[in-house]
């Protein structure tokens, strides 16, 4: 009969020398690892294994042969737990689950609606519920009034004048054939002098064909 834990969110950590299981939130996945339990079978193998090596060179070197032998094949027999775990070490097994899922349960809620375990941060004590069933209404105030705030930041940015300069277009005529010219000195329709006269009383510059300078209001030509 297969093992039915109370949770299917764990982790077999057990080894041949003892187990250990590590059982996890529904929601955040945090751990919690039960205590380690010594496999007694194991270590009752690893005994006699070790005590049939110390006999069966013994005999040898006395020149017998069928002790020896015997514990040879003992030894071969209790070595075959490394292709398939030994009956005693299921048994083992099964008690030490059975008993770390008891040990575990301590530190998980069952949300009853939707009947997952879950650890003491992620479980709403006042509603009785996980808290994607229930979440804890101070978290969701906070959460909503910095999202806001960040809402808020963002749309006074978009309403904040930041450049302060002004944004025109200039096009210069070409003041013998009035078309637009060319950003360098001559005209690229008709190759007069683009460079603007300058008024002789301020140095300023003038545009062609102005009667008076725009600086001083000294009168041109």
């Amino acid at each position: 009969m297969p093992l039915q834990p109370f949770t299917d969110n764990y982790e077999d950590n057990s080894s041949e020398a003892g187990f250990q299981f590590t059982f996890y939130c529904s929601i955040c996945r945090e751990g919690y690892k039960t205590q380690f339990i010594e496999s007694k079978s194991s270590k009752k193998s690893r005994f006699f294994k070790g005590l049939g090596q110390i006999i069966e060179e013994g005999t040898s070197l006395l020149g017998g042969g069928r002790i020896g032998s015997t514990i040879e094949r003992g030894t071969d027999i209790l070595s075959q737990r490394y292709q398939g775990m030994s009956p005693e070490w299921r048994k083992e097994f099964e008690a030490a689950f059975e008993q770390a899922q008891n040990e575990a349960k301590s530190h998980f809620h069952r949300c009853p609606k939707c009947t997952e375990w879950v650890c003491e941060n992620d479980y709403n004590e006042q509603e009785g519920l996980c808290t994607q069933c229930a979440p804890r209404e101070g978290i969701e105030v906070a959460a909503a009034r910095s999202k806001k705030m960040v809402q808020d930041i963002e749309e006074a940015a978009q309403n904040t004048q930041v450049f302060t300069g002004k944004i025109e277009s200039k096009q210069t005529l070409c003041p013998q054939c009035n078309k637009p010219a060319s950003t360098g000195k001559f005209c690229n329709h008709c190759g007069a002098v683009l460079t603007l006269p300058e008024c002789p009383k301020c140095g300023a510059k003038v545009q062609a064909g102005s009667k008076f300078c725009p600086e001083c209001g000294n009168k041109m030509g």
